[in-house]
């Protein structure tokens, strides 16, 4: 079963579960202006707020934020195709929408152990990113590699987990020499996380403390509708 990257079922089965579907056609988003501080705000907090998901347009450059996490880039000539196996059936309904949002086609399909493999169309426009990222069979951030809200936000749609302690967001269990980086772009933007290792629940940075959540849930902004909201971090 497939769904398309604008959220048509297609043969008219059924949606994975039981998150609401995207609609039918994405509008055209308006830029929002990202709020003012308060008068008491400090640089940092207004530095969230100029990094923050809503302080710009959507961009293919956001899609990085899927290859710091778990997300797969494949090359052919001239194109490239993202990919990236999910958990949870609001995930795609989130991630199909992000990719639309984008100008990028994406289906989705059942995987044979229960989770959804949501993958983009070959695109002319995903090459770059791609190249930037492709190490032979591999991937490597790039240099000056950076993440900011709206790179968060599509990670944490595709691979991030509210757990007792903080949150955690998952990498790619055969992307090793992109952990280290990936984390160095975390420390950068304030969300230092702690490295789990595969025996350890990882791979995955766990991010705890009050003031790490909070800037977490700054940057990636208010859950999107097919979210759960006890799956998001929540602004205090």
């Amino acid at each position: 079963m497939s769904l398309s990257g604008t959220g048509d079922p297609s043969g008219g089965e059924a949606l994975p579960v039981l998150f609401p579907a995207p609609a039918d056609r994405v509008a055209p988003v308006a830029r929002r202006a990202a709020p003012p501080p308060p008068a008491d705000a400090d640089e940092s907090a207004r530095q969230l707020t100029f990094f923050g998901a809503e302080a710009a347009d959507p961009s293919v450059a956001d899609l990085a934020g899927l290859l710091a996490g778990p997300g797969e880039a494949v090359r052919m000539g001239g194109t490239a195709r993202l990919s990236v196996v999910v958990d949870a059936a609001w995930r795609v309904h989130v991630l199909v929408a992000e990719l639309a949002l984008r100008g990028v086609a994406a289906t989705w399909e059942a995987t044979t152990d229960g989770r959804h493999a949501v993958r983009t169309s070959y695109a002319r426009s995903l090459k770059p990113l791609a190249v930037a990222w492709l190490r032979g069979a591999g991937k490597r951030p790039p240099a000056g590699f950076h993440l900011n809200g709206r790179r968060l936000r599509l990670w944490l749609a595709a691979a991030g987990a509210v757990e007792p302690s903080g949150f955690l967001l998952r990498l790619g269990a055969a992307d090793e020499e992109c952990w280290a980086p990936v984390g160095g772009a975390l420390d950068a933007v304030g969300v230092s996380g702690a490295l789990l290792g595969p025996g350890e629940g990882g791979p995955a940075y766990r991010i705890t403390g009050r003031r790490r959540l909070a800037r977490l849930a700054e940057l990636v902004g208010d859950p999107p509708p097919a979210a759960p909201a006890t799956e998001w971090p929540a602004r205090s």
